[in-house]
C-alpha cells in the first residue's frame, strides 16, 4: 500500500504529460486538416513481416540509448537544482576529440574502446567544470554560461574538424575525422536475437547498450544510496542548511558539474562506435536539448528516463513512415513540443497533490504516523517525487528539523 501511495504521483505526471500531449496534438492537426487517427495509425505501424518489425524496434533502442545518456547528463544536474543547458556543446566536443583520438591510436580492442570512452568522458567533465567554477567563483548563471559554451563548443569543433582533425580529403562533400580502426569499434548485439528465437535485422544493435545501462544503474545507485547523492540534493535544497551540517556546498556544483559533464560526454559514442566510426559534418545533433525534455518526462529517475528515451525514439522514428504516407514531418515536432509543455504542467499538478496530501498528514493524531510509513510528520516539509524543473524546491521526504542548518530526511532522500 505504502509503495502504490509512493508511485501514484510519480506515475501520474508522465502519464497525465503524454495523455495531454496526444490529445492537444489531435486538435491542432484536426485543424490543420490531417487526420489525427491516420496519423497515430501509420505511427504504431512497425510493418508485416517480422524482420521489419523488429527492425523498427532496433532503430527505437538505437537511438534511445544516446537519449537516455543525454536524459541522465541533465538530470544529476537537476537533481542539485542546476541546469546544465550546455550538454549540447559537451558531448560534441567529446565527440570529435575522441573520435580524433581513437583513430590516432593502436591498441588491443577493450583498451582501445575503453580509452575513447575515458577522453569523451574526461573532455565533457573538463568543459562543463568551467561553467561550474563560473558560478562558484563569480555567480555567473550555470544557464548563462552554458548556453553560451554551447556556441563555443560547436565553433571549436568546427575548427577542429575542418582543420587539425580533419581527415577526408580535399573537395569531399561530406568533412569527417579520420576513421577508428576496427579494434576501437563496438560490434552490434544481433546475437541475441538469435538467442530469442526472432529475426535477425539487417540494422545491428548498438553494441553501447550494456554500457549505457551499467551507467544508469550506477548512476542510480550513486544518487540515492550514498552519501554522495545525499549531500547533493541537501546541497540544493539549501546551500546554507547543508553547510551548517558540513557539507561543501560550493564544492557539491563542482563535483555535481563535473559528473554531469562526463555522462554527457558518451552521449555521442553509441553512433561513434556503433556506425560512423568518424566524427562527420552531419553527425547527429540535438540530443543534448532534447535530453532537458526526456529527464523532465522521466522526472529525473533513470528507469522513468529510459521510458521517456524510448518514447522520443518512437516519435523520432515515425518520422520516415509519416513522410511516406505524405504527413508533414511537423507532426513530430508538434507532438513532441506539446510533451515538454504538458510535462512540465503535469509535474506542477503533481507536486500540489503530494504537497496537499502531506499537509493532511500533519494532522494525524497522537503523534503523527509511524516511521516508515511514507507519511509526513509535525514540522516536516514534503513534495513531489521529483522536481517540476530544474528550480524545484524541498524534495520529497526531506525535513528541516529545529536544530540549527540540520538537515534530515526520512528515508527516501531528498530531492532537488
Amino acid at each position: 500500500m505504502n509503495a502504490l501511495r509512493r508511485l501514484g504521483p510519480a506515475l501520474l505526471a508522465p502519464v497525465l504529460a503524454v495523455t495531454v500531449a496526444v490529445v492537444i496534438s489531435s486538435a491542432v492537426m484536426a485543424a490543420l486538416q490531417v487526420d489525427p487517427l491516420r496519423v497515430f495509425q501509420v505511427m504504431v505501424d512497425f510493418g508485416d513481416s517480422p524482420a521489419q518489425q523488429v527492425t523498427a524496434l532496433v532503430v527505437i533502442v538505437n537511438r534511445a540509448i544516446p537519449l537516455f545518456l543525454a536524459g541522465l547528463a541533465v538530470a544529476i544536474a537537476f537533481r542539485m537544482g542546476l541546469f546544465n543547458i550546455g550538454v549540447e556543446g559537451q558531448y560534441r566536443l567529446a565527440t570529435i576529440i575522441a573520435a580524433a583520438v581513437g583513430a590516432a591510436v593502436a591498441l588491443p580492442g577493450p583498451l582501445h574502446v575503453l580509452l575513447i570512452v575515458v577522453v569523451a568522458m574526461a573532455v565533457g567533465a573538463i568543459w562543463a567544470s568551467i561553467v561550474a567554477v563560473l558560478k562558484v567563483t563569480r555567480g555567473v548563471s550555470e544557464v548563462i554560461s552554458s548556453i553560451m559554451l554551447n556556441f563555443v563548443a560547436l565553433g571549436l569543433a568546427s575548427y577542429l574538424l575542418t582543420g587539425p582533425f580533419r581527415g577526408s580529403p580535399e573537395g569531399a562533400s561530406i568533412i569527417s575525422t579520420a576513421e577508428i580502426p576496427e579494434s576501437g569499434q563496438l560490434g552490434g548485439l544481433n546475437i541475441l536475437f538469435d538467442v530469442l528465437g526472432l529475426e535477425n535485422p539487417p540494422r545491428q544493435l548498438y553494441g553501447f547498450l550494456p554500457i549505457a545501462i551499467l551507467v544508469g544503474v550506477v548512476i542510480a545507485v550513486l544518487l540515492n544510496r550514498t552519501r554522495f547523492g545525499f549531500d547533493l540534493k541537501a546541497s540544493g535544497i539549501s546551500p546554507s542548511a547543508a553547510s551548517a551540517s558540513g557539507v561543501d556546498a560550493r564544492g557539491m556544483v563542482v563535483k555535481t558539474m563535473l559528473l554531469s559533464g562526463a555522462v554527457a560526454g558518451l552521449i555521442g559514442l553509441p553512433d561513434l562506435l556503433g556506425t560512423t566510426h568518424s566524427y562527420t559534418t552531419d553527425f547527429t545533433a540535438g540530443l543534448g536539448f532534447l535530453g532537458i525534455a526526456v529527464a523532465l518526462l522521466g522526472r529525473n529517475k533513470p528507469v522513468g528516463i529510459a521510458l521517456g528515451a524510448l518514447l522520443f525514439a518512437f516519435l523520432d522514428r515515425a518520422l520516415v513512415p509519416l513522410q511516406i504516407e505524405n504527413f508533414p514531418a511537423s507532426v513530430v515536432t508538434i507532438i513532441q513540443g506539446t510533451i515538454v509543455l504538458a510535462v512540465v504542467v503535469a509535474n506542477e499538478v503533481a507536486r500540489r497533490i503530494a504537497r496537499r496530501s502531506a499537509e493532511r498528514g500533519t494532522a494525524t493524531p497522537a503523534g503523527g504516523p509511524a516511521a516508515g510509513d511514507g507519511g509526513t510528520g509535525p514540522g516536516q516539509i514534503s513534495d513531489a517525487d521529483g522536481p517540476s524543473g530544474p528550480t524545484a524546491g524541498t524534495g520529497a521526504g526531506v525535513s528541516r528539523t529545529a536544530g540549527a542548518g540540520q538537515v534530515d530526511t526520512d528515508g527516501r532522500g531528498a530531492q532537488a
